[in-house]
């Protein structure tokens, strides 16, 4: 004969032991069973402080009752009797008895903290019949009767399912017809008249207190899978499996006087970090008159002042709390006729910057270590300090107003507000002007890259998170929101238009716009912003710890002397990636660029050339003053050749606009000047005819071009070498490293190398300078990762270019595909996490570990990292640790967010 054992569905505040013997003493397990709040009242419970008595159901029967059917599971009932009758015994009050009434409340507890999702139910146990006998005991009528509207209307609302509308209604009239603001003010005849239209409304309002208990926990039970629980766990990650416990206490009462109150407390300031408490309370009120808004609070300091001895006593509390959680606690207390009770503790929501003020306080008052306050930052919030935020009283007022416009990808976090540019030279004149600009365009291209340094945010149509705007806005830390397919320009009118549900908005040039990076939200009209401050001292001491433990080199990505000097600031031990070709945008030196490329002869090609040597060698000397000591790594011209030329369909337009303005001209002096622009137009778009290559992305770039053209090879040595020797002569320590970019065979690199050591060569000759020349390439191409120890005979170091790497893996294009069909694998799990945002450790990480793997045989001490924009991801970063990489290289503003996340993956450990 076989015998099975219940389970136990219910424990008291007091059994904590019991409860964690039974579980090996985790402390995690408790909280999955007791879930977080009813772990917290056992812990409090067990330290002596103030808890008024009570059980939770664990979070097992929450489940046991979903998969049932919504039936509780067998003994959990009498369970709870047995429950309700030690806390009878330890109140001296019984539940249901006139002579002697216990009222109780009933709220929801999950293991992770999710506030307002789940419901609540206070005063259960008032009748008719019972509220008499509260009333004889306390002798406080207008007290009963508000605690019992507050039951009926609650239980209406959350049990019964019915508009809450309703019963705010019965109480607008009453406020009304008695001429107050609040419901406090209302008589004791108005509360009973108050709970008996109450009664009308909720018909169906059980008069057995043990009816109204049951009916409450297990609507606490299903809100489980209420909407507003799920999407909030979605939004912050939290698994759906896991359940909530219900926490059935005796009801304590912050409205029985002026002696009594209720509040809400942080042990730190949840803004700022600040130490001290933090909060809000009420006299003579209930606990949801706080959080609710329904009346305005105090701030706690107050309560110093009118409750000194309760003050005292909770800042005692406060401290007891932080020093056994090792944490700022968000304490929800009441205080009965001079009485001061805990009723939760938990810890408790910060903002970024209080995340890190707190973690480094509590490390250095040695309450946690070093390396458990770095656990406690993430990276977001890291990233947070780095960029302007959307004021949040702001961004409350847009949406309630109806001035959310659009939602795209936040490819680049931060704020921007200003006025929509359609194009980026008009960006740039009202920039010049003054003005906050938004560049809006349907994609931008490289020759956009003065509007868009010009603008304060960047908005486009089309586009994916490693497009173009998003690397550039990243790169230069603008705030970009891209792929807002809703978004319709039209550059004959010179607007933009979006359906949105309150109609069809139509955005003119000149309009003011706000976007959020961050949220990838758009917002019509001026948003207020808050701008961060990255000299907190806090933060400096932090990231001064994670640069203790982290392994992993930091570098940035940056192209221009001033990017450079930021990312030292912030942290950047070099750089890991120039990109030559950006410097080529520049106003003037565009058209020598496009002369070049379009040049006929060698000789034509040369000249050119030789006027943009002194503007790179310029550029070069500035980053290497900027991270003089340190590697600077430059990558050789890569893009393809069609990015710096206006496209067949633009010389289409200018010339027949040309042809249009030269019948109507009536001088000779404007006839010769439209000729002299129509000849050189049509021979430009002759040039760019006979350079079209069906996919440029895999033609004539990279490698590929310095070697057909080895002049521009040599120009860009000589500008690099130039340079090294100037700040050597300047008694700086230039250590530039020579990137080849996309090679896919080792003869390529070969033949690349011999180029730059030759030209390096003659131009220290001229110099009469040594200075170290260090060449290494890029690995962008799923070739060059297989055959890596062949490369590794030739090459100084391996830089992973992840960007193209990523793509030509996948075969997908990044840009159209992250707003096109990539979209649909993410959203229907096809897909579980976008490559181009984190490494894809199967495909293209198993490419790099073929890489690494392969040039270490060959060479073992051969320097290897990342300069896609994964270095800047810190999931990838995490991979990357483990992978064996010495550095990683991302963007300025991402390197305090880098320097963190090696920093955790060293004390996260290898992976499982």
């Amino acid at each position: 004969m076989s015998t099975t054992t219940t389970p136990t569905w219910v424990h008291t505040f007091d059994r904590l032991d019991a409860v964690e013997a039974s579980l090996d003493g985790s402390w995690d397990a408790v909280r999955s069973l007791l879930g977080g709040k009813g772990a917290n009242l056992a812990g409090m419970t067990r330290l002596g402080i103030p808890v008024p008595p009570g059980f939770t159901v664990t979070t097992e029967a929450c489940l046991a009752h979903l998969e049932g059917g919504n039936v509780p599971p067998d003994g959990m009932w009498a369970q709870v009797a047995d429950a309700l009758r030690e806390v009878e015994d330890r109140t001296g009050k019984r539940f249901g008895d006139p002579s002697s009434p216990l009222l109780l409340s009933c709220r929801s507890g999950a293991k992770f903290s999710m506030p307002g999702m789940m419901d609540t139910v206070l005063n259960i146990g008032l009748n008719d019949e019972t509220a008499k006998g509260l009333i004889a005991l306390t002798g406080d009528e207008h007290f009963v009767m508000d605690s019992y509207r507050r039951l009926v209307q609650m239980f209406g609302s959350v049990v019964l399912g019915l508009r809450d509308e309703l019963f705010e209604h019965v109480l607008d009239e009453a406020r009304a017809a008695r001429g107050v603001a609040t419901d406090a003010e209302l008589t004791v005849e108005d509360l009973h008249g108050v709970v008996q239209a109450f009664r009308r409304i909720a018909v169906r309002f059980p008069t057995d207190p043990m009816e109204q208990l049951r009916m409450a926990v297990e609507a606490v039970f299903s809100s489980w899978n209420g909407k507003r629980a799920v999407d909030y766990r979605n939004a912050a990650g939290i698994a759906h499996d896991l359940g909530t416990a219900v926490n059935v206490q005796t009801m304590v009462f912050g409205n029985l006087g002026e002696d009594s109150a209720t509040g809400v407390a942080m042990t730190r300031s949840g803004s700022t970090g600040a130490p001290g408490l933090e909060g809000d309370f009420l006299v003579n009120a209930q606990g949801e008159d706080v959080v609710s808004g329904t009346r305005a609070t105090r701030p706690i300091e107050d309560l110093a002042v009118l409750m000194p001895e309760s003050y005292g006593q909770l800042e005692t509390i406060a401290r007891v709390l932080e020093r056994h959680y090792r944490d700022m606690q968000d304490i929800e207390f009441t205080i009965e006729a001079g009485t001061l009770w805990l009723l939760q503790t938990r810890d408790g929501k910060r903002t970024a910057r209080s995340a890190v003020r707190i973690a480094v306080d509590l490390a250095t008052e040695e309450l946690i270590t070093r390396e458990e306050a770095l656990g406690r930052v993430t990276p977001d919030q890291v990233d947070s300090f780095l960029h302007p935020q959307l004021d949040p009283t702001s961004r409350a007022t847009a949406f309630a107003d109806g001035r959310a416009l659009a939602t795209g990808l936040n490819v680049s976090p931060g704020a921007a507000v200003g006025v929509v540019a359609f194009d980026p030279d008009v960006a740039v004149t009202w920039a010049a002007e003054g003005r906050d600009v938004l560049l809006v365009r349907a994609e931008t291209k490289p020759d956009d890259v003065h509007g868009m340094l010009a603008a304060r945010g960047i908005l486009t149509t089309r586009g994916g998170r490693t497009s173009h705007a998003a690397l550039v806005a990243r790169q230069f830390g603008k705030p970009a929101v891209v792929g807002v397919g809703a978004l319709d320009i039209d550059l004959t009118t010179r607007t933009a238009t979006v359906t949105t549900d309150h109609g069809e908005v139509v955005i003119n040039e000149g309009d003011w716009l706000s976007l959020d990076g961050s949220s990838g939200e758009v917002f019509t009209g001026r948003l207020d912003t808050v701008v961060p401050d990255l000299s907190d001292e806090w933060l400096s001491t932090l990231l001064g710890w994670a640069d203790e433990i982290r392994r992993l080199g930091i570098r940035a990505n940056a192209d221009y002397p001033v990017d450079a000097e930021r990312a030292r600031a912030h942290g950047a031990e070099g750089i890991g990636l120039c990109r030559t070709e950006h410097m080529f945008f520049q106003a003037d030196r565009l058209p020598l660029v496009q002369r070049m490329i379009t040049a006929t002869t060698t000789a034509d090609r040369r000249d050119a050339l030789e006027e943009l040597l002194p503007m790179q060698e310029g550029d070069f000397l500035g980053l290497l003053r900027a991270m003089d000591g340190l590697p600077v790594i430059i990558r050789l011209l890569d893009p393809p050749l069609h990015e710096f030329l206006p496209t067949h369909e633009e010389l289409g337009s200018r010339i027949t606009d040309a042809k249009i303005r030269l019948t109507a001209a009536t001088s000779l002096a404007d006839v010769d000047e439209l000729l002299g622009g129509l000849r050189a137009d049509e021979d430009l778009d002759d040039r760019v005819r006979a350079l079209q290559e069906a996919n440029p992305m895999l033609g004539l770039r990279g490698v590929r071009l310095g070697l057909v053209h080895p002049e521009i090879l040599r120009m860009q040595t000589r500008a690099i070498v130039r340079a090294a020797c100037a700040a050597a002569a300047e008694g700086l320590d230039p250590r530039p490293e020579i990137m080849v970019p996309l090679v896919s065979d080792v003869g390529e690199l070969r033949r690349a190398r011999e180029i730059v050591e030759s030209e390096a060569a003659a131009v220290m000759a001229e110099q009469g300078r040594e200075v170290p020349i260090v060449v290494g390439t890029m690995v962008e191409t799923p070739r060059a990762a297989i055959t890596a120890g062949q490369l590794a005979d030739v090459a100084d170091f391996l830089s992973f270019g992840t960007n193209d790497l990523t793509q030509m893996t996948f075969g997908i294009s990044r840009d159209d595909a992250e707003s096109g069909f990539l979209l649909e694998y993410l959203r229907t799990g096809v897909l579980a996490d976008n490559p181009f945002g984190h490494l894809d450790p199967d495909g293209v990480g198993r490419l790099m570990e073929i890489a690494i793997s392969g040039a270490r045989a060959v060479k073992p001490d051969l320097a290897a990292g990342i300069c896609g924009e994964h270095g800047g991801d810190p999931r990838s970063i995490a991979w990357c640790h483990e992978a064996g990489l010495d550095y990683v290289s991302c963007s300025p503003f991402r390197v305090p967010v880098a320097r963190l996340a090696a920093a955790q993956a060293v004390l996260q450990g290898p992976a499982a």
